[in-house]
């Protein structure tokens, strides 16, 4: 069983990237018609966004499911970090769907990352489960609990190659620190979700 942070709508605009994540935030979301689904993918102009774009899609053809896609709309400025020039451009994409809410499928793992990275650069914070029109509703589950929905419901999915290349800050604090904190504090992903049902 999934608990949520938040409520989902009857009728949600969904970020789908393809990975194991949104995918299953998409089935979870869109499981037995429960509720009116229109996906939001974004190419991020890279070789994997291309092939995100085009599995998303036919995913939804295949589940007559309403899609819609975008794409890097500028160049990377001086001094921007490729990992915040996507999540920018991925948000500008975002801002013209204000109608509905847009569900968001970080789990609990990226919060401890979140917590984990503000913290090193002074300033521990969480992700919101709420701005704007954009809602996260799965904060409260982890990773495995979400691959494990995709397994029993036959969800496929992509894994994203930058999601292991240690080039990226955030992906070395994924698999190079957060071992070394759960050495210490094996209990920190139940910290962090306490924040949570503190939040509620």
């Amino acid at each position: 069983m999934i608990h949520l942070t938040i409520k989902i709508p009857e009728k949600v605009y969904i970020g789908v990237s393809g990975g194991s994540d949104s995918m299953a935030a998409l089935d979870f979301c869109f499981h037995k018609g429960r509720r009116k689904v229109v996906v939001l993918n974004f190419n991020h102009g890279t070789e994997f966004g291309k092939i995100s774009q085009k599995f998303v899609k036919e995913y939804c053809e295949s589940h007559n499911i309403e899609f819609h896609s975008g794409i890097i709309q500028r160049d990377k400025v001086k001094g921007e970090s490729p990992e915040s020039y996507w999540r920018n451009e991925r948000y500008r994409f975002f801002s013209y769907f204000n109608n509905a809410p847009i569900v968001l499928a970080h789990t609990l793992d990226d919060c401890v990352e979140t917590y984990i990275f503000t913290t090193i650069n002074g300033e521990s914070k969480l992700i919101p489960i709420k701005r704007g029109n954009i809602i996260r509703p799965f904060l409260l589950a982890t990773k495995k609990e979400l691959i494990k929905w995709d397994v029993n419901h036959d969800v496929p999915f992509l894994n994203d190659p930058a999601n292991d290349d240690l080039k990226y800050p955030r992906v070395r604090i994924r698999h190079m620190i957060i071992p070394q904190v759960k050495q210490i504090n094996p209990g920190i992903d139940k910290v962090i979700r306490k924040k949570y049902l503190e939040m509620k």
